[in-house]
């Protein structure tokens, strides 16, 4: 179980170098709060910096000014407390499920005393069975578990999802959101999900913060105010998201968009 896991970002800049010497500003001096066990998604056009702020917030990336921060203490490097998971499973081809699975645990030097935890989420993910398996005898869903399982069992503090269902195809993707929403009231870890699918935003966060185009800057934060568990035909859900799509002037473009923004 997470203790913790407030992310601070203050005045954050980040900047491209490009071929002709000069900078393309990215990420325009955001400012923003992310509380303990909070669900957030992270929409708005492509290329404008969402998957950026995840590289930042995990320590892959440096910002070129501002603060970011996790329970008070500068993020400067990448930490086993911030789990990222990409759209690709990114699996080691020659290594077990289980080997997978328990990889970080053996980088951090813990496997000995901490290898009692790995039957623990396989069951979490709902993978037993599969632990002799190798990634390529796995669907993607099953792959994405797997994914997800590995960052899991070190225990983080804060999960960042980088699109982690974009590649799915609409069946599987939903089974996973469940999945994933599960795992979150569960474990109950901070959890920032950048994603282009307004449905999915709506139908997992409990705060959607939408972003302009590059530079990005904050557009709107919305707070998703709908029960658990929700229905995606409910009236305040399409509600909802007209209201997302008019914020993001998409409105009445057609249902093309609807999903892919």
């Amino acid at each position: 179980m997470a203790e913790f896991g407030l992310i601070g970002i203050e005045n954050l800049l980040k900047t491209f170098p490009q071929n002709d010497g000069t900078g393309m500003l990215v990420l325009d001096h955001l400012d923003l709060r992310f509380e303990p066990g909070e669900f957030i998604s992270l929409i708005g056009p492509s290329g404008c910096g969402k998957s950026t702020l995840l590289r930042l917030i995990a320590g892959l990336a440096k910002p070129d000014g501002g603060r970011l921060t996790l329970d008070g203490k500068p993020i400067t490097e990448p930490g086993y407390e911030r789990g990222l998971v990409f759209q690709d499973p990114t699996l080691f081809p020659w290594m077990t499920i289980y080997e997978n699975i328990a990889y970080g645990l053996r980088a951090r030097r813990v496997y000995r005393q901490e290898k009692h935890k790995i039957p623990e989420f396989f069951r979490l993910v709902g993978l037993e069975g599969f632990e002799k398996a190798y990634p390529h005898h796995l669907s993607g869903g099953m792959a994405q578990r797997a994914a997800l399982a590995r960052t899991l069992v070190n225990g983080p503090k804060v999960l960042l999802l980088d699109e982690p269902l974009g590649a799915l195809d609409a069946f599987t993707r939903m089974n996973m959101q469940d999945e994933i929403l599960k795992i979150w009231q569960r474990q109950r870890m901070t959890t920032v999900m950048v994603t282009h699918d307004v449905d999915e935003a709506i139908f997992m966060a409990s705060r959607i913060i939408v972003m302009s185009a590059r530079p990005a800057k904050i557009e709107k934060f919305i707070d998703v105010e709908l029960g658990r568990p929700r229905r995606r035909d409910d009236p305040e859900f399409l509600d909802l998201r007209a209201k997302i799509l008019r914020i993001l002037h998409f409105a009445g473009k057609g249902a093309e968009l609807e999903y892919q923004l």
